[in-house]
């Protein structure tokens, strides 16, 4: 193998597909990425088994072949070239790597022995902006890995919506648009790994049984899905919450931020304090009490109820600046938060304050 190809061509390339790359792995073969050198093009690839990243940049191809070499270092070594055009060869069992004056000669292994995470079929294939869709849910995944079916966002159809879903138990977070499909598709579980793989903007989406494939320009990332079953969501969602309170969302977040200062450890309650054009905010522990109040549009009865403030803040964030409306029924219930950003709700336990 033997090519000349631009610096920043190569650190974009190899940025992309390194990110699968994990930085501790017991198979030598997992840090590396394979390069593949072919007509006027080198096209990169990088695995952990379970996700497949490959792009391509234009280059000129002296000597086609195929190799793998380590992906820290042959990005690091992109990223700080001093000179715009890089020349890679394969001298040996080695790469060669030039830049201006710069040399470096890399260890590689087998282009053969890099393993190949195939397509697969697919039922259903449209375009869509994925990361915009799955963003607003991404908080709430589980990190708790015994409930491995919640370690992801849930992609579905309902009707002629196009759902992204993701819970952990103690917070809900959904979030919908048109679906821009014809085929039709069961729902399939994306790992919180893919999930902060995606690339922004509309892209190809292919969905399978087993894999899910995104494809955006030279790049295209293909993952295998979590082989669970995602619970019935909508039981948890309530709906009769008639209670409606309107806050400035931001107004509500600094408050609960404020009085949040002195909780002691960590997912200690704020307890809301909702009246007739106030909510008040309480935080009271053996070393210091904090209280706070802002205007708010309701009518209703008088209600208390806990939130952790953590889980709060983080639901509130991926609203838009602007009127945040919270649903509840009582001090007991989950409340459902909804704002000015179309499609998309969630649900946040209480706690007990």
């Amino acid at each position: 193998m033997q090519l000349t190809i631009s610096r920043t061509e190569l650190a974009r390339v190899v940025g992309a597909v390194g990110k699968v790359v994990e930085a501790r792995t017991t198979i030598p073969i997992l840090s590396n990425i394979l390069l593949a050198a072919e007509g006027e093009r080198l096209h990169i690839t990088g695995t952990d088994l379970d996700i497949q990243a490959t792009a391509s940049a234009e280059a000129t191809i002296v000597k086609p072949g195929s190799l793998t070499v380590s992906a820290k270092l042959l990005g690091d070594i992109a990223r700080k070239a001093g000179n715009d055009t890089m020349e890679l060869s394969l001298d040996g069992d080695k790469l060669s790597v030039k830049s201006g004056r710069s040399k470096f000669a890399l260890n590689t292994l087998p282009a053969s022995d890099f393993p190949d995470l195939k397509d697969g079929k697919y039922d259903a294939s449209f375009e869509v902006d994925l990361a915009a869709l799955v963003a607003p849910t991404a908080f709430a995944i589980s990190t708790e890995e015994t409930r491995y079916y919640l370690n992801g966002v849930f992609l579905h159809l309902h009707e002629d919506e196009l759902r992204a879903v993701a819970t952990d138990g103690h917070r809900l977070s959904r979030h919908q648009v048109d679906y821009p499909g014809e085929g039709r598709f069961n729902g399939v579980i994306v790992p919180r790994k893919t999930v902060g793989m995606l690339p922004k903007g509309k892209v190809n989406v292919s969905v399978g049984e087993a894999k899910i494939r995104i494809a955006s320009g030279d790049f295209v990332l293909t993952s295998k899905l979590i082989d669970g079953t995602f619970p019935d969501y909508e039981r948890v969602i309530p709906r009769s919450n008639e209670n409606r309170v309107v806050v400035d969302r931001d107004a509500f977040m600094k408050a609960a931020d404020r009085v949040a200062t002195v909780s002691s450890e960590r997912g200690r309650a704020i307890k809301l304090s909702i009246a007739p054009g106030s909510v008040g905010f309480t935080v009271n522990n053996a070393d210091a009490i904090a209280t706070d109040e802002i205007e708010a549009g309701y009518s209703g009865e008088p209600i208390e109820i806990g939130f952790n403030a953590l889980y709060l803040r983080e639901i509130l964030s991926v609203l838009p600046a602007g009127d945040v409306v919270l649903k509840l029924r009582d001090g007991g219930s989950p409340a459902v938060i909804t704002g000015t950003a179309d499609g998309w709700d969630g649900v946040l336990m209480p706690m007990r304050v």
